[in-house]
């Protein structure tokens, strides 16, 4: 899969379940990573973890507010920082592919 924007019920989103059904915002592919920045979940948040973790690539969560933090912590997400070139250093919460 190419890197960029994946859009919600595109063919790339569908890979993962990211169907407006369940899901509202966007994903967005880079290298061996898909970074979840802006979605609302239905219910379904661990299920896409799930998909894209099965699909074989780790996910970053960047700055995620404290209920997403809890989530993450519990998930097993391990808090990072990146150098981002309009940002700055931005906080990334990681979780590799490794099952």
């Amino acid at each position: 899969m190419k890197d960029g924007i994946i859009k919600i019920d595109t063919r790339r989103a569908k890979k993962f379940g990211f169907t407006s059904d369940k899901y509202f915002g966007w994903l967005w592919k880079k290298g061996n990573y898909i970074t979840i920045s802006l979605i609302e979940s239905k219910g379904y948040l661990l299920a896409l973890f799930n998909s894209i973790l099965r699909a074989g690539y780790g996910i970053k969560v960047p700055t995620p507010f404290a209920k997403m933090q809890r989530i993450l912590e519990l998930k097993g997400f391990k808090q990072t920082y990146e150098w981002d070139k309009d940002f700055g250093e931005v906080e990334i919460w990681v979780k590799d592919n490794k099952w």
